[in-house]
């Protein structure tokens, strides 16, 4: 199996585009060049704990520098820890403690958050654009890249999970980490004639290893942007070239409100995770080019293998070593029940979090992975949702991903989670954007599954989304229908919608104290 430092060597002598970022272009050997000077610095710099590389945090956009200092830490034996640019200074100070950060290098737009954390970790910060910075790489430019011993298991990075559900942790991304899956997307989806578009945040794992893996293992184009932009997307594809992007959560769903006929551009494949299956075929068909949206996460421990010709929605079949468990007994689930997602015979490509045993996800040996889905007669899969993201209603369990598939045909984003039912379990509620038509709406709810139909609907100015796109519904569900924004209210047990008013929440508010549920409501 090869390394990182393999894929890059390889590239470091050819004369092709290897990166693109906002009007300069570097050829590989020039990118191999600049990752060289990174690892002679990287070098120089001195761990906390002698028995362990250095560990530095970037706080960084998707700028060169974050792709320069990888290759830095491929080439050196050095990690680089991924800090999330979306979390506050006092979670960022969490996060640099927990991962062993020596030093925090961060950028202009970032000093400020990067020194309150830096400070509450007792952490130096380096801005890279600081001329300190410059002078300390200029010893070592036009240097080789040195030689340091690095096999797969080797740790490179650490990323943290994108923190949906939970709080992040640090999952240990080894060299055979990326490796693996840009080699394989490489055989299949990117060719060295490619352009390949990463607009997706460098500090999740999806855009290493969908985008920037494949990449370096073709030897094709990358084509960097600062942040994704629905509005540029477009005018990106047709003025590079691009082939093959990758995307994230939403991302598909805001192209396609900000391109609403369909386009001539050169886009090929689109890859990536947690589109809906509307949202796929649409963007697909707008775009002209194949939409294959992989089950995945940071952890990399499951795998799926999308089946073009398989039923809409699905994520492929089950494989050998991944079953659908029921997570209280263990036991398999029949067809078309849902439980949990497991590898049963190893971790796959998961190696560990940093410093977090995680019992509730490695034990008997097997890898659970809190995702929870069912498999049709077929044994095509199809995702329901994460551990945090069950519902009960009536007694009914189901995944709000399944209602999420429902509501496919909704023209604007939108998000449904739990929330807290006066007697027991849950209500469904649905977060919009954009204008909300009740009448509309009651008529496509009444052709839902009875205990799916919102019982609230929030129409929201904005979500809060993570970095990657993903909308944080725990955010959503732990304000409940306690927002300013206007909730829509159906009381009864038809699908006419209503103004949700004061006196309903007083009402609500009272219910809930009576039937001893009000420590649901908490702080809200």
């Amino acid at each position: 199996m090869s390394t990182v430092t393999a894929l890059l060597a390889a590239r470091s002598a050819e004369d092709a585009p290897g990166l693109t970022f906002e009007g300069r272009t570097w050829t590989w050997r020039e990118l191999a060049g600049e990752c060289a000077v990174r690892a002679h610095w990287l070098r120089g710099l001195r761990a906390a704990d002698p028995a362990r590389p250095v560990h530095l945090g970037v706080l960084l956009d998707n700028v060169p520098e974050m792709l320069f200092l990888l290759g830095g830490a491929a080439l050196s034996g050095t990690v680089l820890v991924a800090l999330n640019t979306t979390r506050t200074p006092d979670r960022l100070a969490v996060d640099a403690r927990t991962s062993d950060c020596d030093l925090i290098l961060t950028e202009p737009g970032h000093l400020e958050a990067a020194r309150a954390a830096g400070k509450e970790a007792g952490l130096e910060v380096v801005d890279y654009e600081d001329g300190a910075y410059a002078a300390a790489l200029a010893p070592h430019l036009g240097a080789s890249a040195p030689e340091v011993p690095v096999d797969p298991g080797t740790l490179l990075m650490l990323i943290f999970t994108s923190g949906t559900s939970g709080d992040p942790r640090a999952v240990r991304i080894t060299h055979r980490k990326v490796v693996v899956p840009g080699e394989n997307l490489a055989g299949r989806l990117v060719n060295a004639a490619d352009v390949v578009y990463s607009p997706m945040p460098l500090f999740h794992s999806g855009a290493i290893m969908a985008a920037v893996a494949p990449a370096l293992a073709a030897g094709a184009h990358i084509v960097l942007r600062r942040r994704f932009s629905a509005s540029g997307l477009l005018p990106d594809l047709r003025e590079h070239g691009v082939t093959y992007m990758h995307y994230v959560g939403k991302a598909l769903s805001y192209a396609l409100m900000a391109t609403p006929e369909k386009v001539d551009n050169p886009l090929r494949f689109a890859f990536g995770n947690e589109a809906a299956p509307a949202e796929q075929a649409a963007f697909a068909e707008r775009y002209g080019c194949h939409v294959i949206d992989a089950y995945g996460s940071t952890e990399t421990a499951i795998s799926f293998s999308p089946d073009p010709f398989g039923p809409p929605g699905a994520l492929g079949k089950l494989g050998e070593g991944v079953a659908i468990l029921d997570p209280e007994t263990g036991a398999p689930c029949p067809p078309g029940v849902s439980g949990e997602l497991v590898a049963t015979t190893g971790m796959g490509l998961f190696d560990g979090y940093y410093r977090d045993d995680a019992p509730e996800r490695t034990r008997q040996g097997m890898f659970w992975s809190g995702d929870h889905a069912y498999a049709d007669e077929n044994g095509y899969v199809f995702f329901v949702g994460r551990a945090l993201d069950r519902l009960r209603v009536d007694g009914e369990n189901f995944g709000a991903a399944e209602v999420e598939r429902a509501l496919g045909e909704l023209p604007s984003p939108f998000a449904v989670y739990g929330v807290p039912d006066t007697a027991s379990g849950d209500q469904v509620m649905l977060a919009v954007t954009g204008e909300f038509d009740p009448e509309a709406f009651a008529a496509l709810a009444e052709r839902l599954n009875p205990k799916w139909v919102p019982r609230f609907v929030r129409v929201c100015r904005e979500f809060p989304l993570t970095a990657s796109n993903k909308i944080v519904k725990r955010s959503l569900a732990a304000e409940a229908w306690l927002t300013a924004d206007p909730v829509w209210y159906r009381p009864g047990r038809g699908t006419a919608y209503r103004p949700l008013t004061p006196d309903d929440v007083t009402a609500l508010r009272a219910e809930l104290a009576r039937t001893g549920r009000s420590h649901l409501l908490e702080g809200r």
